[in-house]
């Protein structure tokens, strides 16, 4: 099943791509609930993240463990909230959101962001990779 993901990884959608490798790509939320929204896209198409192998479930784990640890760097925030929900894209992933408060982790609110300071975003996470 072709998804909007599999477009960004055939790089058939432009994305902000903060990490990619034979198994996952990351890249920043187009729509961000806050500064620094990420996901983590395992790049075969499954729909369930539990239905994940669990060696690629491990290093999926592990990979989200890495940005959380660069988003913290990034943005000096308190915490990265992960959450994976995948209604709206049948297709796994793992969102992490650089938070100080509860209201900070709150998906019906979208913060409007240019391209441009996007791509200074990824960098600056990606230096820290």
């Amino acid at each position: 099943m072709k998804t909007i993901f599999t477009e960004i990884i055939q790089k058939k959608i432009p994305s902000h791509i903060i990490y990619e490798d034979d198994l996952f790509i990351s890249i920043l939320d187009k729509y961000p609930v806050v500064l620094g929204h990420s996901l983590i896209i395992i790049k075969k198409v499954i729909d369930n993240i539990l239905e994940i192998e669990d060696d690629k479930y491990i290093k999926f784990q592990l990979l989200a463990k890495k940005i959380s640890i660069a988003l913290t760097k990034t943005f000096f925030c308190k915490r990265i909230a992960m959450s994976v929900i995948g209604l709206d894209v049948p297709h796994a992933h793992i969102h992490l959101l650089p938070i100080n408060t509860i209201d900070d982790f709150n998906f019906s609110k979208k913060i409007e962001i240019n391209n441009h300071r996007l791509k200074i975003i990824a960098n600056s996470i990606i230096n820290f990779l």
